[in-house]
C-alpha cells in the first residue's frame, strides 16, 4: 500500500473518526493526501461494524471544512503572490491554480459546491474562493454539502468491498494486484515530484 497508504491506515485504526476528519483536513488544505484512500478504508472499517458510514461521512466532511477553510485563508489574507510562492511545496503550480480560479471565476461560489467531485479543482477550490473573499457562512455551507455525498460514496464503495472480501477469492487477487500498481504509482508521483522540485530549484543557465 505504500507509505501514504500505510499512514491512512494507521490514523484512521488508532483514531477512528478523529483520524478520518484530521486526514480529510490536511487533504483539503491542498496537501496531496487522497481522499480516494481515506474513506474508503474508513468503509472497510464500517464493513467489520468499527464504525458507522454515516458518521464516517460526517467526518470526512468536517474536516474537509477544516482543511479549505485553512486554504481559504491563504488565499484570503496572501492573495495569488503568496500561493504561487509556496504552493510548488504542495505540488500546487500556475497550472492548477489558474485550473481552479477558471472554474471559480466562470461559475462563482457554486463551484466551491460542485467543485468537490472535480479532479485536482476539489482540492484547490478553496484558494480562489479566498481570493475573491467568497462570504465565509456561504462557503462553509457549500463546502460541508458539497464534501458530504463524495466523502459517503467513497466510505461506500470501501463498505461493499469489505463485505465481498471474505466470500470472493479472486477479490484477494485483484486487491493484491492493486496493491503493487499503488506502490508503483507511489514511488513514480515521488520521482516526478522530486524532479519537478529540481527543475524549479535550479540556477537558470547562461
Amino acid at each position: 500500500m505504500g507509505i501514504v497508504g500505510g499512514f491512512i491506515v494507521a490514523a484512521i485504526s488508532a483514531l477512528g473518526y478523529a483520524g478520518i476528519a484530521g486526514l480529510m483536513a490536511i487533504e483539503s488544505a491542498c496537501i496531496p493526501l487522497p481522499s480516494e484512500i481515506i474513506m474508503p478504508f474508513a468503509g472497510y472499517l464500517a464493513s467489520l461494524g468499527r464504525l458507522d458510514l454515516f458518521w464516517i461521512a460526517t467526518a470526512g466532511a468536517v474536516g474537509s471544512n477544516i482543511g479549505s477553510t485553512i486554504a481559504y485563508a491563504v488565499g484570503y489574507y496572501g492573495g495569488r503572490p503568496a500561493v504561487e510562492r509556496w504552493g510548488r511545496y504542495v505540488l500546487l503550480g500556475r497550472r492548477e491554480l489558474d485550473l481552479a480560479e477558471r472554474f471559480f471565476g466562470h461559475w462563482g461560489g457554486i463551484t466551491v459546491l460542485v467543485g468537490r467531485v472535480l479532479p485536482v479543482v476539489r482540492t484547490f477550490i478553496a484558494l480562489p474562493a479566498g481570493i475573491a473573499r467568497m462570504p465565509m457562512l456561504r462557503f462553509q455551507i457549500y463546502t460541508f454539502v458539497g464534501s458530504w455525498p463524495w466523502c459517503f460514496a467513497l466510505a461506500y464503495a470501501g463498505y461493499r468491498l469489505g463485505k465481498a472480501w471474505n466470500h470472493s477469492p479472486m477479490l484477494h487477487t485483484v486487491m493484491h494486484r492493486l496493491d503493487i500498481a499503488a506502490v508503483i504509482l507511489i514511488l513514480a508521483g515521488l520521482a516526478w515530484w522530486v524532479w519537478r522540485m529540481r527543475r524549479r530549484t535550479a540556477p537558470p543557465q547562461v
